[in-house]
């Protein structure tokens, strides 16, 4: 409806109008929406590279992993979103596979990528809770940057509004409708998260998985929030409920009852940490060698 149509931010003094289409390889348009998803992987895997070590882990974990999360994530994201809209695709079952016409999920990404470090877990014998806590900190990269995406394509936006961070979408018949950039919101919840849980875990993680546990908390309570005002949310058949609203929520509850019990009632020894517990076996053979 507001493809290629003006952005506007009247309260910030932003007025552009962004091609969703960066260029073209001969008749092949490659959009932004991919390119930003791309860049916002890049980088996610990049920082887990660099800090792998802090969590017990090797480059090589991290990107042998990758092999098995990154398709497993795109499934998981794609039969996320075409479940819950089974009726664009219950005339020609087959179009579920083509993914090139858009139609992902975020938390069908989520939770596929999670099967998929798992999978690899069992496989490589490789500690689980690490490659958990370090894949949630790329996921809040990938998920801060990957939003932008849906402003190119001017989606992903809530209702009408006349707040502060109103976002001006022209129709094709000129007229100019505000509304909650709800894209705009969750990237800049992301990125909050994602800077609170880098400085946390360098000085204060307590025990593996804690990372990721707070991800699912952070993530969870933005998301219940966000996906309120969105026009565009997936339902729970014909029930009324958003789907990813009560997963989020739900999760989020279940994530903040585990860090109470976890720091509260079942305190842990940071000694315990399998990074800690490499160094302690390194220095002890070490020691016997010397």
């Amino acid at each position: 409806m507001f493809l290629a149509s003006p952005i506007t931010f009247p309260n910030l003094g932003i007025d552009i109008n962004p091609s969703p289409v960066a260029f073209s390889l001969g008749d092949k348009p490659i959009y932004w929406y991919g390119i930003l998803i791309a860049i916002g992987f890049a980088l996610a895997v990049l920082y887990g590279c660099r800090c792998a070590k802090q969590f017990g882990l090797t480059e090589d974990n991290i990107l042998d992993m990758l092999l098995l999360a990154a398709p497993l994530g795109i499934i998981g994201a794609r039969l996320y979103y075409c479940i819950f809209y089974w009726e664009l695709y219950a005339d020609n079952p087959i179009s579920v596979l083509y993914i090139w016409e858009g139609g992902l999920a975020i938390y069908g990404g989520v939770i596929g990528a999670a099967i998929g470090v798992i999978l690899h877990s069992r496989w490589k014998k490789t500690p689980l809770l690490p490659m958990m806590d370090i894949g949630s900190m790329g996921l809040l990269i990938g998920q801060c940057i990957g939003r932008w995406g849906n402003f190119m394509n001017r989606e992903a936006h809530g209702g009408i509004t006349d707040s502060f961070f109103k976002m001006g979408l022209q129709d094709s018949a000129g007229v100019v409708t505000y509304y909650h950039p709800t894209f705009l919101y969750e990237s800049v919840w992301n990125a909050v998260g994602f800077l609170a849980l880098h400085f946390y875990f360098k000085k204060r993680r307590r025990y593996d998985g804690q990372i990721f546990t707070m991800y699912v908390a952070w993530y969870g309570l933005g998301r219940a929030w966000i996906e309120g005002m969105r026009t565009d949310s997936l339902y729970l058949f014909n029930t009324g409920i958003r789907v990813s609203q009560l997963l989020a929520a739900l999760s989020c509850l279940v994530a903040v009852g585990l860090l109470v019990w976890n720091l509260k009632i079942r305190p842990h020894d940071p000694a315990n940490l399998a990074v800690n517990r490499q160094k302690a076996a390194a220095a002890e053979a070490e020691e016997k060698t010397a």
